[in-house]
């Protein structure tokens, strides 16, 4: 690299780089020119890349990541309602939209990307954006909410990099199954720079969740419900043929589909049906089950050999777990967010905060995760498996693992620099830990020496 004149914009060494790759790697230092890194190892192999104009930051064991990437995070409704959260925060205000004008909703969206990049996060999903929200009750979700995303989009004001999927029915409530149909075959997800902002899809939701009994499953809670299906039809049989449809027309399309499924009937029903439009229509979409509360074991495997991926929030799942329990029969409960399974499996899942369900905050979903997950394994080889799962592997949910997810030379230089190293602290450690800065490209969008934000 010497040779051929290369001469870094930035330099960060002296510290303990996580590259969370398939190996593991480590090193202690990063080089990074044009927003992209160019090399990664010990701080010697930095030394011909620092020319007069390259910033050289000093780490002093400091630890350096990815940038996080949080797979299921509502930016919209976040901004809107920040710092309250539904989960683990102050209460919600009283009923009523939270935005009702446009500047409010770009308002809420920029202050939502300050508190991200607070928390070192350079990526998410924002899952449901789109005309089945455009008379939603809260305003955060509708149509006016992308347009804004495009604009901000185009201004290069975008402080993280956003994979969006639309909505076409109700957040957390039914949709009519014309409607989405419909929004799939007039999709327009043309965007100017996918890797600012990308729409991958679609999202859809299939049922409610297992504390209100709204979960639909394949056993019955304790008053003898089952839940159903939250789209359109006559009962059971048909409900599920239209979850069916609107699987195959979405794979016709080429559009990624993330299903809210948490009863493991409905969790079955769209594994069948993904199973179903792979056959009649094969294309590597990796179409995903959000939150996946009841996910059964012998499910798994179908998940793994089709692709699909998954995205599961362990806070949530510790919050509400006597909650969710007491719809059971004591004898009689499934068993809930199997993380250990899907380990074991292979399977691609990411944990995320579903945000303002619960706050944006990575460290204490990943020492939830920890917990969940027990100790049956090394505790260093388990911290590296929950942070590759919010890093490398939500990049893969992205379809952008070639350009983003670990520190490796040609990918984007989105990086968050930790006060302490994971490693040293353990994952119950990491709700402690300082985020110091962030990089997006190679760039500072946060800085705790200049700009605190309270984390």
């Amino acid at each position: 690299m010497a040779e051929n004149g290369l001469i870094a914009d930035l330099v960060l060494r002296g510290g303990r780089v996580h590259v969370l790759d398939a190996e593991d790697t480590r090193a202690t230092a990063v080089a990074v020119t044009d927003g992209r890194i160019v090399a990664v190892g010990a701080d010697t192999d930095m030394t011909p890349l620092i020319g007069v104009g390259t910033e050289v930051v000093e780490l002093d064991g400091r630890a350096l990541l990815p940038g996080i990437n949080d797979a299921h995070l509502h930016a919209s409704w976040l901004g809107a309602l920040w710092p309250q959260t539904v989960f683990g925060g102050p209460q919600l205000p009283a009923d009523g939209p939270l935005s009702t004008t446009r500047e409010q909703r770009r308002e809420a969206l920029l202050r939502a990307a300050e508190v991200m990049s607070s928390l070192g996060i350079t990526s998410y999903t924002e899952p449901g954006i789109g005309t089945g929200e455009d008379d939603g009750p809260t305003g955060c979700f509708g149509s006016e909410v992308l347009e804004i995303y495009r604009e901000l989009a185009d201004e290069g004001a975008l402080r993280q990099r956003v994979t969006l999927l639309l909505l076409f029915g109700l957040l957390d409530g039914a949709a009519s199954t014309t409607d989405v149909l419909d929004g799939i075959a007039a999709a327009d997800t043309a965007t100017a720079d996918p890797r600012s902002l990308r729409i991958a899809g679609l999202k859809v939701f299939a049922d409610g969740i297992p504390p209100m009994r709204s979960a639909y499953i394949h056993g019955t809670y304790v008053d003898g419900s089952h839940g159903e299906l939250l789209l359109d039809g006559a009962d059971d049989r048909e409900r599920e043929r239209r979850l069916h449809e609107i699987v195959l027309a979405a794979q016709r399309a080429g559009l990624q589909i993330a299903v809210h499924a948490t009863g493991d009937r409905a969790i079955d029903v769209f594994v069948q049906a993904v199973g179903a439009a792979q056959d009649e229509h094969p294309a590597d979409l990796r179409h995903y089950l959000v939150h996946a509360d009841l996910l059964r074991d012998e499910t798994i495997p179908a998940l793994v050999r089709q692709g699909m991926g998954a995205t599961l929030q362990a806070g949530i799942a510790a919050f509400t777990a006597e909650w969710a329990g007491s719809a059971f029969a004591d004898d009689d409960g499934p068993a809930m967010w199997p993380l250990e399974h899907l380990v074991r499996a292979g399977a691609p899942f990411t944990l995320s905060s579903d945000a303002p369900v619960m706050a944006p905050d990575w460290r204490a979903e990943l020492a939830a995760a920890d917990r969940l997950l027990g100790a049956a394994s090394d505790p260093v080889a388990r911290l590296h498996e929950l942070l590759r799962r919010i890093t490398a592997v939500p990049a893969w949910q992205d379809h952008a693992e070639d350009w983003k997810g670990t520190v490796e030379v040609g990918k984007v230089a989105d990086l968050v620099v930790l006060s302490e190293d994971p490693d040293e602290v353990g994952a119950q450690g990491l709700p402690g830990i300082l985020i110091e800065r962030t990089y997006l490209g190679g760039a500072v969008v946060y800085d705790a020496a200049t700009a605190p934000v309270a984390n």
